[in-house]
């Protein structure tokens, strides 16, 4: 069920209504109507992966209360192993099998051995795959780390698991955070509410006008580049660049906002990343729930900045290039997590720290931009001719045909929008201090604004958030 359909519109006030008129039962029932909701919720799509939801939910159920209760550091390391073998290992099938297939049989080729038989199986991936099994690897490593201790209460672990406000495509929640949350009373707050709804009005802007709009221009340069020029791809990356963010940022926002409908809350994902003065700087403001997940997971366990430097950096290549690897089954992706990897080693070697100025903003938007190419190209030969087009043949910009043109201009003047209050609430915000009841008003009529923009010039063609597909 996509959040952005009439159907989760018709979804989402039955399950807060039927939610709330339970709140003064044991919280047990809450929670099952939590599960059963995001069971609906994410069986909409296709019900046979919701075996596998349940079995990665039985999995690390049992796999924490064994580590918990082992009585030997081995014992623990070994259940432990187990949740992450089959964690990684139902992702690496249904998201990479075909893929490492495929590369094999190429590599044999670029050797001189043709005539290789493809052995390669019609997996459909599973949507939010990437999402939920690193969600219940974290409950894991936590109880192993002895940052938490598991819980008992089988329906509220699956909630945990399956909590469809972020199920499919984040924030990714720790368990730390996001479990006790589950175990503890939610009492009704109209503030929750309020803030709820406003986080989930910016949010569909942010898809509907902003990221939906841009993917119009964006996918007519990307699918025929044979066709376009430099300017025109320079165009083209910029808008998806938005495009990208909003989709993203709209999705998280969402997500946080619906959650704040039932009394959670969930981590900030992205805090204006655009406005970054570096390249690291970039990456402590996107996608948050994933690179810290990285951080903790994959880069201090290797060693982090604890070792020598040329170790150091190598963490850091590692990192950002499994994080590419994450995103997808394409050698794109892994060539955009080197690039970023890349950038940020030559920042270590080269630059200083807490770099700030409107000139260090825009060299990182460029490098960003730069590395989006990889991420949005079809294939590595047409991110390369995208590159050597930009720099050999800048010749004219194409601004569409049709309802093409109509397309960019609304996507130009909703990112003006966007930039507009992203700035307010990078450089103004602590500046002055607005006196929230005086200016109510004013705040309403800013929400009235937004919701007719999104009817208006917002695209309901039910499109999927691109993270969808990792």
């Amino acid at each position: 069920m996509l959040f952005n359909s009439f159907e989760y519109l018709a979804f989402l006030p039955i399950v807060f209504i039927l939610y709330w008129v339970l709140s003064k039962q044991p919280i047990r029932y809450q929670n099952i109507v939590l599960l059963l909701a995001s069971y609906v919720f994410y069986g909409w799509w296709d019900w046979r992966f919701l075996s596998l939801i349940a079995l990665s939910t039985i999995t690390d159920y049992v796999v924490g209360l064994k580590v918990y209760n082992a009585k030997s550091k081995i014992s623990k390391k070994r259940w432990l192993w187990l949740s992450i073998i089959f964690n990684i290992g139902l992702l690496g099938f249904f998201k990479y099998f075909n893929f490492f297939i495929n590369s094999w049989v190429d590599l044999l080729a670029a050797m001189g051995y043709t005539g290789q038989s493809i052995w390669t199986l019609n997996i459909i991936l599973p949507v939010g795959i990437s999402f939920y099994t690193f969600q219940t690897m974290s409950y894991s490593i936590d109880i192993y780390s002895e940052k938490l201790k598991p819980t008992k209460d089988f329906i509220a672990f699956a909630a945990f698991v399956s909590f469809f406000p972020q199920l499919v495509a984040g924030p990714i929640e720790r368990a730390t955070n996001l479990v006790p949350q589950f175990l503890k009373k939610r009492v009704f707050a109209y503030q929750n509410m309020s803030t709820g709804v406003k986080l989930m009005i910016w949010g569909f802007f942010m898809k509907l006008v902003v990221a939906d709009r841009a993917a119009i221009y964006v996918n007519a340069v990307f699918n025929n580049t044979e066709h376009h020029e430099g300017l025109t791809f320079i165009a083209a990356t910029v808008l998806f660049a938005f495009q990208i963010y909003g989709d993203f940022a709209g999705y998280s926002l969402i997500a946080i906002g619906t959650a704040k409908l039932f009394g959670f809350d969930l981590m900030t994902n992205f805090r204006r990343p655009y406005f970054s003065a570096s390249v690291s700087e970039f990456w402590t403001r996107w996608h948050i729930s994933l690179s810290t997940w990285f951080r903790d997971y994959l880069y201090i366990p290797l060693g982090g900045n604890r070792v020598a430097k040329p170790r150091w950096l190598f963490n850091l290549f590692v990192t950002f290039l499994v994080s590419g690897l994450w995103h997808g089954a394409n050698w794109t992706f892994v060539v955009w997590g080197a690039l970023n990897g890349i950038y940020l080693i030559v920042e270590a070697l080269l630059f200083k720290k807490n770099r700030k100025g409107i000139f260090n903003v825009l060299i990182t938007f460029c490098l960003i931009n730069f590395a989006w190419i990889f991420f949005r190209a079809n294939s590595i030969e047409s991110a390369l001719y995208i590159v050597k087009t930009i720099c050999t043949n800048p010749g004219r910009l194409y601004i569409g045909s049709g309802d093409d043109i109509a397309a960019s201009i609304y996507a130009t003047l909703a990112i003006i929008m966007l930039v507009s209050v992203e700035m307010k609430k990078e450089y103004f915000d602590s500046l002055f201090s607005i006196s929230k009841s005086r200016y109510e008003g004013v705040r309403l009529t800013a929400y009235a604004i937004v919701l007719f923009t999104i009817f208006y010039f917002g695209v309901f063609g039910k499109s999927q958030f691109i993270y969808f597909q990792f």
